[in-house]
């Protein structure tokens, strides 16, 4: 067990520095310059190019490619992500001010996807066939085809400018005003977990229908056992494999699936600031968000597989 894991730390880094490499180029093949973005139209007719120049040695623009890269990612083991060039602040102090925001919003989803998910899956495995599987089958289809962009402006509509219910913007930490933070979120939580609760249920319900198949499962039915216990103590758990895995990469959209609902509903946090940075050509901000996605990405991978031997003890690693 301790190999697979340090294997698979040496992976992470491995994958981190080449997410890293493909971002860094990828942001300088796009067209634009983000001097040019730094300064305004009216600033432009003023500024002479050596002002401009100066500008671009300031931040270090000028300089190779390979060596911009390797000098930010030297940064990196420092902990610095580098400074802005639009804002001209520290960028992994800005990243840190939004992080817990874009992961209030999505864990919240994430955690009520999984819950609701997971045993309507199980229910519509137990009785197939029957109302409650068609229903909640046909729904979840539903649920999987939305945009969650669609659906984020028919509930403002609704629920903010009609009914007047809930806000329709912005963010308000829990620690402030708990009341008003949980009206905040509830359309953006909404939008977020829709996908969540439709794929964890139909994953769930194939899984689970494949295991109750199995040999074993039907021996326990011969034995006389309750319903109960052969689905949590013998079918619960090899079904639950396939889930694990779907649920690891939708982690993921914690932080990936941000970026539409805090554009729609105004909410300051990462989704939104790698919006804006890309739009402004702000490349450490870009960066710096790419890799925290991708470290959270290779952990959460690392600990689905490590979830596999707990969940199967026939899995082994080696």
């Amino acid at each position: 067990m301790t190999t697979f894991i340090i294997r698979r730390l040496i992976m992470a880094v491995i994958v981190l520095i080449l997410v890293s490499l493909m971002v860094f180029m990828a942001m300088r093949l796009l067209p634009g310059d983000p001097i040019r973005m730094l300064v305004t139209q009216s600033e432009q007719q003023e500024f002479t190019e050596e002002q401009i120049a100066k500008l671009r040695h300031e931040f270090g623009l000028d300089r190779p490619l390979m060596v911009q890269y390797i000098s930010w990612l030297g940064g990196i083991f420092r902990g610095d992500l580098g400074t802005s060039i639009l804002h001209r602040a520290p960028v992994a102090g800005e990243i840190l001010r939004r992080l817990p925001i874009t992961l209030h919003i999505g864990l919240t989803a994430y955690i009520i996807g999984v819950i609701i998910g997971v045993p309507f899956g199980i229910l519509c495995a137990i009785r197939r066939g029957r109302f409650l599987d068609t229903l909640v089958t046909a729904l979840a289809n539903i649920g999987i085809t939305m945009p969650a962009f669609w659906l984020g402006v028919m509930l403002i509509y609704l629920f903010g400018l009609e009914l007047r219910w809930l806000p329709v913007q912005g963010y308000t930490s829990p620690f402030d005003d708990f009341w008003l933070s949980s009206k905040q979120l509830v359309m953006p939580v909404i939008c977020m977990i829709l996908f969540p609760i439709a794929s964890n249920t139909r994953q769930t319900r194939s899984s689970m229908l494949e295991v109750m198949r199995q040999d074993y499962i039907r021996t326990a039915w011969s034995k006389g056992l309750r319903e109960r216990i052969i689905i949590i103590r013998h079918a619960l758990k090899n079904g639950l494999i396939p889930v694990i895995t779907l649920s690891g990469m939708g982690f993921s959209m914690i932080i990936g699936g941000s970026v539409i609902i805090e554009t729609v509903f105004n909410i300051p946090g990462m989704g939104r600031l790698a919006v804006t940075s890309i739009l402004n050509q702000d490349y450490p901000y870009v960066q710096g968000i790419i890799l925290i996605v991708a470290a959270f990405v290779s952990i959460v991978n690392l600990l689905v597989d490590l979830t596999y031997g707990w969940l199967d003890p026939r899995i082994r690693y080696s």
